[in-house]
């Protein structure tokens, strides 16, 4: 227990509490662009997941994180293109098209890896995207915010608040999802807004399964585990604030950090239950200490 305390409570774990903060806060902070513009997405585990083995693949094939980065993103975007058709101009249920995603995706990937790599389990290994050198000799903050997308993630708290809550484009996002028929009778373009959310949903939780993959340096069947789910859990729990959204996948990252610190040093709990860890958490936070939550007044209502 002792060796647990101490590895807990170092600078150490407080800068892997950051990092791991990283895919959570991207998936999260893309739900809340979504359903801030009225479309509920629960395809952001579909999402991370494609994007995660999309830059695994072409950074096998191009050997250039740009190239790779770039295409995966692309690749995403053409996704959240049809889910958007579908959601928006369709008017089909979203959530059931959210799940129809994650398991497309699911399938969709594992098929690829087969036929690619003749291996259903993980691709080959990869090169990671490259940290900032500059800022990784900066003491106690160094390896946090040398870290590209980790540094992305922190910026992204006050560009996604003031994208949202200051500029024209955020009241008009944030109408289509709170009244679109007002919004409609001002000019808004509301459709074209849903698509803009969902678009950007899919590029920022696109950056969390690229964060994931890049750490791990190559991609596994199963690799995102729930991330996405537990994402659309701090967007609940933050009440759609960025803030808010930051400190709740904070408290997430501090638990899947924990988990990691109790296996290394073995201690005498149970593995499962040390696994659980982070996915009981999410439940019993979301049951008993969010209080009451209004999410955009259109959230999930065709138009």
């Amino acid at each position: 227990m002792t060796e647990v305390l101490s590895a807990v409570f170092s600078v150490a774990f407080l800068t892997q509490v950051f990092r791991l903060m990283t895919p959570y806060y991207l998936g999260a902070s893309g739900a809340n662009f979504s359903e801030r513009a009225g479309v509920i997405n629960i395809s952001i585990e579909g999402f991370m997941n494609l994007a995660a083995f999309s830059f695994a693949v072409f950074m096998i094939f191009t050997g250039s994180p740009a190239t790779a980065l770039a295409l995966s993103l692309l690749s995403n975007l053409l996704f959240a293109l049809l889910f958007a058709s579908l959601t928006v101009s369709l008017k089909i249920n979203q959530i059931v098209t959210g799940v129809g995603f994650n398991l497309l995706i699911a399938g969709l990937t594992k098929f690829l890896m087969v036929l690619l790599f003749s291996s259903s389990s993980n691709t080959p290994r990869i090169e990671g995207l490259p940290d900032i050198p500059f800022l990784k000799s900066v003491p106690l903050i160094g390896e946090v915010l040398s870290d590209t997308l980790t540094l992305f993630s922190i910026l992204l708290v006050f560009v996604s608040g003031y994208l949202l809550f200051r500029t024209r484009f955020g009241l008009r996002l944030r109408s289509a999802g709170e009244n679109p028929w007002a919004a409609e009778t001002l000019g808004i373009k509301v459709r074209a807004y849903k698509y803009y959310g969902v678009l950007i949903s899919s590029v920022l939780s696109a950056l969390g399964g690229i964060w994931l993959v890049s750490e791990q340096h190559n991609y596994s069947d199963g690799m995102i585990a729930g991330r996405g789910y537990i994402a659309l859990a701090a967007m609940i729990i933050g009440k759609w604030k960025p803030l808010n959204i930051f400190y709740a996948c904070i408290l997430f990252a501090g638990f899947e950090a924990l988990e990691i610190a109790l296996q290394i040093s073995g201690a005498d709990i149970p593995t499962q239950l040390i696994q659980m860890l982070p996915y009981l958490i999410t439940i019993f936070v979301l049951v008993g200490f969010i209080g009451k939550t209004r999410p955009p007044a259109a959230d999930g209502v065709p138009y």
